[in-house]
């Protein structure tokens, strides 16, 4: 196991409790601001496809792949900026592109715009996270980290709520290309907050370590360092296993939320603005408050059994299962009127999909930083979320939008084809589980018999 992992009780970071609140804090609003940027296209998705008269593929296409390569590929070479450089400065940057980039999207007139300013935003987000957990690694230490990062994961809930709610609602009064100037361009804001009120914490202070100096790189030594930033996530047992699971979680995740909002407007005949309503509520709220008590969960049970900092999610993952299943082959009626308003059932069933659904970020993104040397921790995020991103957001919702349209055209399945894509990809939320399994197993031989986690 790497040295970092077994301060259990390292010294607490120099930085006063409230300055690392409030550094959390904005933190968390510049990850919210990625996740409305990102993820604004999927409760556009319709009206786009009406707009610019676009294919399943095609959508697919922009919500993932058109984002994701250079999000992940670019995510690399910044992350190893940080790991020698000023990570607050970094992210700062990072936001404002990604901010004015979004609002670019809603200047665009055909495919090929809309998918360059959406690999502009991809750009920018590049270097955002990788930087920022090294930050809250550097300011928290190992038996506060989990919660920590939970607490960060909270920006993926809150920015799809807003991106959803705020979005849906724009849209159907002022239209799609509003909704992206609204949401782009107060991330301007963010990004000077991060610059002029946040300071570099000192590397390794959470862990009690003195602060590492990183050598400097030309193109063979950065090769090297990235090779080897590969093959310590792959030769640590437990980290590799992590990695393969939260990927194949991202796979159907990215692709559940995307199409989710198209799947309930064209199976169900719900309106945009039901549909980013009740989403917005669910994956924001719900899904928020899973994030958080996912964290809290696995760094207590953690202190009885290493095992538990990885078996939290496995356990979410399977009993999440069932719930899939219903809210895929259900039907849509209602089960209660709220003033007068019929509510479908459907909500009721996606409430344990969000709250368990969102257990696995906090303890995989903590897993990851504490198993990995600080000098190296911007890089170890970067590699984990290139290799997310490229499989998860690249292609999980491409792999949606290919499936609902071999559906519909070779075997026709008519509007039900996009149901059986999601429901399909859905399962894999089992193959997830196994590693999170296996990667708590890996944790405790380290714990006993001195192996690598």
């Amino acid at each position: 196991m790497a040295e970092a992992a077994v301060m259990k009780d390292a010294a607490p970071a120099t930085l006063s409790p409230g300055y690392r609140r409030y550094a959390l804090m904005i933190l968390v609003l510049g990850y919210t601001s990625s996740h409305v940027d990102r993820n604004i296209v999927g409760i556009l998705m319709e009206p786009i496809k009406a707009d610019l008269l676009l294919s399943d593929t095609q959508l697919g296409f922009l919500s993932g792949i058109a984002f994701a390569v250079f999000y992940a590929t670019l995510g690399i070479p910044i992350a190893l900026w940080a790991d020698r450089g000023n990570r607050r400065n970094i992210i700062a940057w990072a936001i404002a592109i990604w901010s004015g980039m979004t609002a670019l999207c809603g200047l665009a007139t055909n495919f090929v715009q809309l998918a360059a300013a959406r690999v502009g935003v991809g750009i920018g987000e590049a270097g955002s996270s990788p930087p920022s957990h090294s930050m809250i690694a550097d300011m928290y230490p190992p038996n506060e980290r989990a919660s920590a990062m939970a607490i960060y994961s909270l920006g993926v809930y809150f920015g799809v709520m807003i991106g959803f709610l705020v979005g849906g609602w724009v849209a159907v009064w002022y239209g799609w290309r509003a909704a992206f100037f609204v949401v782009g361009l107060p991330g301007l804001i963010i990004a000077a907050l991060v610059r002029f009120t946040l300071v570099e914490p000192e590397r390794g202070g959470a862990d009690g370590m003195a602060p590492e100096k990183s050598a400097p790189l030309n193109l063979r030594s950065a090769i090297a360092v990235v090779k080897d930033g590969f093959h310590h996530l792959w030769r640590t047992a437990a980290a590799r296993h992590v990695v393969i699971g939260v990927t194949i979680t991202s796979f159907v995740g990215y692709g559940g939320v995307m199409w989710g909002p198209a799947f309930l407007i064209r199976t169900h005949g719900m309106s945009i603005g039901e549909v980013s309503t009740f989403l917005a509520l669910l994956v924001g709220f719900v899904g928020g408050l899973g994030a958080y008590v996912g964290g809290r969960l696995t760094d207590r049970l953690a202190r009885k059994d290493t095992r538990w900092n990885t078996w939290v999610v496995a356990w979410a993952k399977v009993l999440v299962v069932p719930f899939i299943v219903a809210f895929y082959l259900t039907d849509n009626w209602p089960a209660f009127h709220v003033g007068g308003y019929p509510v479908s059932i459907l909500w009721v069933i996606y409430i344990p999909i969000s709250f368990l659904g969102a257990f696995y970020l906090g303890p995989s993104f903590a897993m990851i930083q504490t198993l990995t040397p600080p000098a190296k921790r911007a890089l170890a995020s970067a590699v984990m979320l290139f290799i997310i991103n490229i499989i998860g957001l690249g292609f999980g919702p491409q792999f949606v939008g290919i499936i609902s349209d071999v559906l519909n055209h070779s075997f026709d399945f008519g509007k039900e084809s996009l149901r059986w894509a999601l429901f399909g990809t859905s399962m894999l939320n089992l193959w997830a589980a196994a590693h999170y399994f296996l990667a708590g197993h890996h944790l405790k031989k380290a714990a006993s018999g001195g192996h690598r986690a």
